[in-house]
Order: structure tokens, then sequence, then C-alpha cells
């Protein structure tokens, strides 16, 4: 399985289940829409790269099947040769147009990251003095940063990974019941046994994570209540440096040890991911090997089919809670709305 298909199966299966229950207020979406308008050009430019990267994805294994069965076989050598060079110039292709639509997204991005930042910004400041007494700064402050970014993904790694991956499992699995439905069916059995344990390394990552921002979030709060002239002035007159010391190191210990947790949470995911698709592919080359001696299908669809194989389960895995991954991002934008939608207690006139 590529480290692509693996983040992004990381990514989804780590998202806020919680958050797809919520209920969106009318107009939500709309309103979303209209952000888009000013990048709607680079948008579809973006939405052809990804496109096109996904139908490479199946092109390789399809000429590793011809330089197999037309090539190596019969011995060919010109048409090993050309069909070598095509295979690699299609790899080379699919870096280009990775790369494209990785300047497509961050354009298409980093200008909305811009356009809710300043407006957010601005209307914050058309606020009263009331406003700010009553309202924590920790707050807006992650509204402008943490929900801005969550919103942006709505346009980029939301939408291009929900084209991507629904047209990659649309080709990937027609590609494979054409080459060999007894594989196919084969491999898609095998989904929930891939599926299963994924999701409940995702509900612990997740929880995981969200225990690790609150931690980080005391622990910074404690190193500004103390790194300010009162605070510090504060400790001088009536606290304890060794007491001090030793509140902040059991809250470090903490982040630390969480910290641990997760890495070794993330790399068991990885593991459980790149094992179970190894495992299929090694199931799949033995039902394929035996349909190869009985000539029922070519060596060289069994090398296309195996390569198809890994490739398929990234995909199936993000779309199995890609409706977390719209909801986390539709939910961002609600949320910079609603500090957009604040009416200022004094106008100026």
């Amino acid at each position: 399985m590529s480290q692509h298909a693996v983040w992004m199966s990381f990514r989804s299966m780590t998202a806020d289940p919680s958050v797809k229950d919520q209920k969106l207020k009318p107009g939500t979406v709309k309103r979303i829409a209209s952000y888009a308008g000013p990048y709607q050009k680079w948008l579809i430019l973006f939405l052809i790269t990804v496109v096109i990267d996904a139908v490479l994805v199946v092109a390789s294994p399809l000429l590793i099947k011809r330089l197999i069965d037309d090539g190596v076989v019969p011995g060919n050598s010109q048409l090993v040769t050309t069909l070598a060079l095509a295979v690699g110039g299609i790899a080379l292709a699919d870096a280009i147009f990775s790369m494209i639509g990785r300047w497509f997204s961050s354009r298409i991005g980093e200008g909305l990251i811009y356009d809710l930042r300043t407006q957010v910004f601005r209307h914050i400041q058309t606020q009263s003095i009331a406003f700010f007494t009553r309202t924590q700064t920790g707050a807006l402050i992650s509204r402008i940063n943490s929900d801005v970014i969550g919103a942006q993904q709505a346009f980029t790694t939301t939408l291009s990974g929900l084209v991507s991956n629904v047209l990659s499992l649309i080709l990937v699995v027609g590609t494979m019941l054409f080459l060999s439905w007894q594989i196919t069916i084969f491999s898609l059995i095998l989904l929930p046994v891939f599926i299963i344990p994924t999701k409940w390394v995702g509900r612990r990552l997740q929880k995981l994570t969200r225990d690790s921002f609150n931690l980080n979030a005391e622990m910074s709060a404690t190193m500004t209540e103390r790194f300010n002239v009162s605070g510090a002035l504060l400790v001088s007159l009536y606290g304890d440096m060794k007491e001090e010391g030793n509140y902040f190191s059991t809250r470090a210990r903490k982040v630390a040890n969480i910290g641990i947790s997760i890495a070794m949470l993330n790399r068991v995911f990885f593991i459980a991911l790149t094992s179970i698709a190894s495992i299929a592919t090694a199931f799949a080359y033995g039902v394929g090997g035996h349909l190869t001696i009985n000539k029922e299908i070519t060596l060289g669809t069994l090398l296309a089919i195996t390569t198809l194989l890994v490739r398929l389960y990234g995909p199936l895995t993000a779309l199995s809670n890609v409706r977390v991954d719209v909801m986390t991002a539709l939910v961002s934008f609600e949320r910079v709305f609603e500090v957009l939608d604040l009416i200022p207690m004094v106008r100026d006139k």
C-alpha cells in the first residue's frame, strides 16, 4: 500500500465520528459554496489533475500485464523495452501531475485561509469593548487558526480525496473485474477484515489525540500564567519554586506519556494497514497462481491484479468514513460563520 493511501486512511480513521451527528444551519452549504467563486478556475484545474492521477493508477498495471504476456513470455525484447519505458513514463507523469495538483491545492487552500482570516479579523475589530471582556482570547484565536484551516480542507483535502477515492475505486474494481472476477470477489470479501481493526485503532487514536490537545492546552496555560510579570511576581512573593517546578513537571510528563502512546498506536495503525494488504496480496497470489496454472488467466493478468490490489484498500477505507470527513470540514465552516454573524453591540455612525 502506498504511503499516500495509508495517510488518507489514517486521517479518515482518526476524525471525530461524533461530528456526523451535528445538524447544519439552513443555507450553510450554499454560503460555503460562495467562497469557492474566486477559485472556480483553480478548482476545475485541480480536479482535472486528480482525475488524471486516478486514471494513471490503473494504466501502469495494464501496461505491466501486456509487458509480461506480449513481451516477456513470447521473448519480444523490443516490445519489452517499449512498454518498460512507457511504465516509467507513466510513473514520471504521475509524479508531475501530483506536483501540479499540490500546487493548485496550496493556491486554493492558502487563498481561502487568507480570505477567511482577514474577514474574521476585520469583523472582530468591529465589536465593542464589552465583547472582549466576556470572550476568551484563546477561543477567538482558535476560530482564526484551527477552524479556518479545518474549513479550507473542504475545498482541498476533503473534495480531492472524495473525487480521487471514488474514481480510483471505480477504475480499480472495474479493471480487476475485467481481468479476473474470481480474485476480485475474493479481495472484496476480505474488506471487513481490513476495515474493522482500523476502525478500532482509529477510535482509540481519536480519543488519545483529543486528550493530547487538552493536556498541551493545560501545560501552555500554566506557562502563560507563570511567564508574565504578574505571574512571576505572585510566585516570587507567595509561591514555592520547587512546588511550581513539580506542578509543571507533572503536566509535562503527562504530555510526554500520551505522546508515546500516540506514537506507538500510529505505528500499530500503519503496520495493521500494510500487513492486512500484504496478506490479501499473498492470498491473491495463491488463488491467482492456481488460475494461472490452469490457464484460466495469464501471468501478466496475475501481476496486474496484485498491483491493483494494493491500491484498492486505501480508497475503500477512506470512503467508509467519508461522511465524517465532510461534516468535519462543514462544521469548521459553521464555527467560523458564528463569529462572522456576530452583531456589534455598538455600531459606528
